[in-house]
């Protein structure tokens, strides 16, 4: 056993509060942690997903007179499909928009009855089209006719997402300040009542730093420990989410994906350098406190 293991077995306990604080703590704010970095990875996620399903995908709404209803449909197709940028475009059957209305109007309302618009659904290129062009082609051959190509839909969701993700990652942060606060505090405890035990290694020719480095080294290794547990029973409870079918994809899609799975193997080393870095600082100051 090396000399610098040795003090570190004699400065830091192997029992007490201090050495349980350290890896409950650890371990707690792991958990949490693994959590907030699933949120932050899946609001990304979640928002490139709503873009790129939104981006290339519009709509045109068409109303008029019962009596002209089909042919400005026509009219609409026609321009719609020799319009460059458009990759498709076909009406939404009539079941299909009744069923688009009934999460809104009920399944009892006989939507047969009322005026409602003609839907097409349009499919763009990854050029996509002139939509400025297109929008005053379609009101000059159809003036009931409405393009929109769901901007002020995508950008509240993206804002959300992102939002969602900044959320997640200041709760990293803060999970950080308040393992690094709780292991310094401590590593302050475990130093003051160790403090005869410090004065005899001084005695006999022991440095501040290798007492501290000795004393560190215990601190971080518990710390990162605890951090590894926490993250495995993280990782364990997020498996255990159902996955939700249809189209719920916010609590269901909560997790990593692919090589994001590595992401919270981080945690632990993270946690070893937060833990590092406090009981560091607080083993000098306590050291220069002790006489």
């Amino acid at each position: 056993m090396s000399a610098g293991a040795s003090i570190s077995r004699l400065v830091v306990p192997r029992r007490g509060q201090s050495v349980w604080l350290i890896v409950l703590s650890a371990g707690a704010m792991a958990f949490l942690a693994v959590f907030a970095l699933a949120l932050a990875v899946s609001a990304a996620q979640l928002a490139q997903t709503w873009s790129a399903a939104l981006s290339q995908t519009a709509t045109v709404r068409l109303s008029a007179p019962p009596e002209d209803i089909d042919e400005q449909t026509a009219i609409v197709l026609e321009v719609l499909r020799t319009t460059p940028g458009i990759e498709s475009a076909e009406q939404i059957a009539p079941g299909d928009q009744a069923e688009l209305l009934e999460a809104w109007l009920g399944p009892d309302l006989p939507l047969d009855a009322l005026p409602l618009p003609r839907l097409i659904e349009v499919t763009e290129t990854p050029e996509g089209p002139d939509r400025q062009g297109l929008r005053l082609r379609l009101s000059a051959e159809a003036p009931g006719a409405v393009f929109d190509d769901h901007t002020r839909w995508r950008r509240p969701l993206a804002e959300a997402a992102g939002r969602l993700r900044a959320v997640a990652l200041v709760s990293l942060v803060l999970i950080g300040g308040v393992t690094s606060a709780i292991i310094a505090l401590a590593a302050s405890a475990a130093l003051a009542s160790n403090g005869q035990v410090i004065r005899v290694l001084r005695l006999v020719g022991a440095r501040d730093r290798f007492i501290a480095r000795a004393f560190v080294r215990q601190i971080s290794l518990r710390a990162g420990l605890g951090a590894l547990v926490g993250t495995a029973l993280a990782l364990g409870a997020l498996a255990a989410i159902p996955q939700a079918g249809g189209d719920v994809h916010l609590l269901s899609g909560l997790g990593f994906s692919g090589a994001g799975w590595a992401l919270p193997a981080l945690i632990p080393l993270l946690a070893m350098i937060l833990a590092w870095l406090a009981s560091m600082t607080t083993a000098f100051q306590v050291l220069r406190g002790v006489t």
